[in-house]
């Protein structure tokens, strides 16, 4: 009987840890956008100085005081609807992890003040109208008819 005992007791326990074995953690994170910087997949979170904004990555939610309210929606407020994300300066708080950032808003503000520009940053993807020359217009690129066959140049400028 206590073979049988202790049987039943390896056997709950084997089965208890393989159950946990298995249990897998699967975080969704979003698609940064394309004004996004580049070499940050796995960050949630940027801080908009200028517009003492939050982008959250993972819902596509900008995160702002609204009459005192912090509040989450899709777009800016009407007043930066015509803001270029693409040549603003974006803060990733790669030190933060949870669903209030502006819990450190007052720091936030103070180290990355309006205006507050960090290293130089490239965005994810281009800028939508540049460089695509879809109207027609002039982008700058001419022919002057100087090839040297392998599209490298001299490197002087």
């Amino acid at each position: 009987m206590k073979t049988l005992k202790y049987f039943l007791i390896g056997v709950l326990f084997l089965s208890f840890s393989y159950s946990h074995a298995q249990v897998s953690v699967n975080v969704n994170i979003g698609t940064p956008p394309a004004w996004g910087p580049v070499g940050y997949t796995d960050v949630r979170y940027y801080y908009l100085p200028d517009l003492e904004t939050y982008y959250d990555v993972n819902t596509s939610n900008y995160v702002y005081l609204n009459n005192g309210r912090w509040v989450r929606t899709r777009s800016l407020p009407s007043a930066y609807r015509n803001y270029d994300l693409y040549s603003e300066y974006k803060v990733v708080l790669t030190d933060y992890r949870g669903d209030r950032p502006y819990d450190n808003f007052k720091t936030h503000k103070v180290k990355y003040g309006k205006g507050y520009k960090g290293q130089p940053q490239k965005t994810i993807g281009q800028k939508p109208g540049k460089g695509n020359n879809k109207q027609g217009k002039d982008n700058g690129k001419h022919d002057n008819g100087n090839h040297n066959g392998n599209g490298k140049g001299n490197g002087k400028h």
